[in-house]
């Protein structure tokens, strides 16, 4: 069962448009959220699991990179649709074009500013294993 929009995470409200970052600063975004986190999951993919993260969704207009493009390294895998970006300095996963909606992106809660992703409880997990992409037909 999908989240609702979260408009706080602890006691720190959700503004409706919020910076995030990689660890080393490089990169920075800025995200459009007037309703909040939106579609708040993890995905349970070969490589959202092994990067754990909980991802948020904004239509492609609603994330700007505001510094350090030169720095963002894509990674794409298996059906080649999404685009994994990655600080190719310090490592970290700050952002994707999704592969079941190209009209989004998704963002690492764990980048914004002054919000703790840690403390979210019971994150619903997308089948990412079985996406209607990877299958053949008959």
């Amino acid at each position: 069962m999908p989240l609702p929009p979260l408009r706080s995470i602890g006691s720190v409200a959700v503004p409706s448009r919020l910076k995030a970052s990689c660890h080393c600063g490089a990169v920075v975004l800025e995200l459009d959220l007037p309703e909040g986190i939106v579609d708040a999951r993890r995905c349970n993919c070969s490589m959202c699991r092994r990067k754990g993260a909980i991802m948020g969704a904004v239509p492609l207009e609603g994330l700007r990179v505001v510094q350090g493009q030169e720095a963002l390294s894509v990674y794409r895998f298996n059906s080649m649709t999404a685009e994994h970006y990655f600080c190719s300095r310090c490592g970290i996963y700050t952002h994707h074009r999704r592969r079941s909606k190209p009209n989004q992106f998704g963002y690492n809660l764990a980048c914004l500013e002054g919000i703790d992703a840690t403390l979210l409880q019971d994150v619903p997990v997308s089948d990412g294993i079985n996406h209607m992409a990877d299958r053949r037909a008959p």
